[in-house]
């Protein structure tokens, strides 16, 4: 999940950003509103956790603005005020969910996993092939009933291969998928991570390279 994270109290952007990176996500930041337009311009997030309250541009303005784009990211709005009256009315501008301030991580992790659902399609709460197990939620997955020692990056390739239903995804799509800006285009990190998921998954061979393509299960 490419997440974008819009919060110009930097230490806490910074913090929610590490958070969601432990979950397994790609996530970019920025510190207000103009960034956020910038940002949304160029890459399609499937959640921005937008700040209402922001410099530059209003939060408000940059839901509308995404609304008139037709973006498919979904906005889960975040506010100080957690009035009743506030929240409708942030849901009124355009907004798929809305979280009061202060709020606990894992809730917003549940929340930002619920929002982003609604950007692709229908997949099952737990992901299968064969004897491959992949609970997203719960960030485990199992292989003939024990349990894999991957890491949130690996997890992250293996649940949108798995996604794919044996599709065949490009390396340029999963950097732009699982990693976010930080990520060097020109270097070997997909292959890297995709021969490490290959030894921990074991016998027999799950993910097949497709020549000049890519891979897929």
């Amino acid at each position: 999940m490419r997440v974008l994270v819009v919060e110009d109290q930097k230490q806490l952007a910074d913090s929610v950003a590490r958070v969601l990176r432990r979950e397994g996500m790609a996530v970019d930041v920025a510190y207000d509103g103009a960034a956020a337009l910038e940002r949304t311009d160029l890459v399609d997030y499937d959640v921005v956790v937008l700040d209402r309250d922001l410099p530059a541009v209003h939060g408000d303005e940059v839901c509308r603005t995404l609304i008139a784009r037709e973006s498919p990211s979904r906005v889960l709005m975040l506010t100080a005020s957690g009035t009743v009256a506030q929240r409708v009315e942030g849901l009124g501008i355009g907004a798929d969910d809305y979280l009061p301030k202060p709020f606990a991580y894992a809730e917003l992790v549940a929340r930002i996993r619920a929002v982003g659902r609604r950007t692709r399609p229908a997949v099952p709460p737990v992901l299968t092939h064969g004897d491959l197990r992949l609970d997203p939620a719960q960030r485990v997955a199992t292989r003939a009933g024990a349990r894999l020692p991957l890491s949130p990056k690996e997890l992250a390739v293996l649940e949108y291969l798995l996604t794919a239903q044996g599709r065949v995804v490009s390396a340029e799509e999963l950097l732009d998928q699982v990693w976010d800006e930080a990520a060097d285009p020109f270097t070997t990190t997909v292959k890297a991570t995709i021969n490490r998921l290959r030894a921990k998954l074991g016998d027999p061979p799950l993910i097949e390279t497709v020549a000049r393509a890519g891979y897929r299960i």
